[in-house]
């Protein structure tokens, strides 16, 4: 079982190695791993789940889940589309 602190440092080099493999080459952008934050951690149920993005204005974000049973992580890389504000006094 990784502790929370191993965890956390695979899920960065995860990231780190996903995105360096996806960078436009002709960018010429300087990324190292501190360039990769976690957004949120948590221990749930024997298991451990974060959110992760970095400092490149991309719009991506990463989902990382340990699961101690299996012994693996699963990895999840979205995009965010739009962000907007709805009041739920207007919804029906």
């Amino acid at each position: 079982m990784l502790t929370s602190d191993a965890f956390i440092a695979k899920a960065k080099q995860i990231v780190f190695d996903y995105t360096k493999d996806h960078l436009d080459k002709t960018d010429n952008v300087d990324f190292t791993i501190d360039d990769v934050y976690v957004v949120w951690s948590s221990f749930i149920l024997g298991n451990q789940k974060a959110l992760l993005s970095t400092t490149l204005p991309d719009g991506s974000y990463y989902e990382i889940t340990y699961d101690a049973n299996k012994n693996c992580i699963y990895f999840d890389a979205y995009k965010k589309w739009e962000n907007k504000c709805i009041d739920v006094n207007r919804i029906k």
